[in-house]
């Protein structure tokens, strides 16, 4: 974190032994703490609001509420919190729910500890987490025309998905930080999102960021 603080993480999953693997490979790294974990969306939602995590990691399909469920309600209750599914499915419309409910990013549970632990720092920086072959996925499950997107607005999208601030991105195209932002601004309106990690997923999905 800028701060120097550790990134802190809350963990859902119904599985302990799950939960136990997560949390060991998580601890394992420098600057990141699991501060608490849960066995259902319903509880994730009780710990959230309690612990106020950076990062939130949620399971897909848990019993009772889903974590598509949950991350509606915990975008909606707790913005600055980031949420990333953890799953062991690929279906496309699953995928698809999880963007469309506010998640920063969809991870499988295939990925080594590396991916994990770069997951969880890339979220905290504000970027887009995403395994790289679910790109197409999204595009299917989309099933929309890219909108019209300027080179200029492509190329603040991309270095938005690096996680530079709109500051960094002013400096490496010689534009001012009012000007980084006025593309922004354009791109959420002609990609129908609203913020920075929604723009680079769908603008990713729809194949304009290649």
């Amino acid at each position: 974190m800028p701060d120097g603080k550790p990134i802190t993480v809350l963990l859902a999953d119904d599985h302990p032994v799950v939960r136990e693997g997560l949390i060991a490979m998580l601890e394992s790294a420098d600057g990141i703490t699991v501060v608490g974990e849960a066995g259902s969306g319903e509880e994730a939602i009780v710990q959230a609001e309690a612990l106020r995590p950076d990062i939130i990691l949620l399971d897909l399909r848990m019993g009772g509420m889903d974590g598509v469920s949950a991350t509606e309600h915990i975008r909606r209750r707790l913005p600055a919190s980031k949420v990333v599914i953890v799953t062991t499915y690929e279906d496309d419309a699953d995928i698809l729910r999880a963007v469309e409910a506010g998640a920063a990013g969809y991870l499988l549970k295939g990925s080594s500890r590396q991916e994990l632990i770069g997951a969880v720092q890339s979220a905290a920086r504000g970027e887009t987490v995403l395994t790289p072959s679910l790109a197409g996925k999204l595009f299917r499950a989309r099933g929309t025309r890219p909108s019209p997107l300027s080179e200029r607005e492509c190329e603040v999208l991309r270095l938005v998905g690096r996680g530079l601030t709109n500051a960094e991105i002013g400096e490496r195209l010689f534009l001012s930080e009012a000007t980084v932002k006025t593309y922004l601004l354009r791109s959420f309106k002609k990609l129908g999102v609203s913020d920075r990690t929604a723009a680079v997923m769908t603008a990713l999905e729809r194949g304009l960021l290649s």
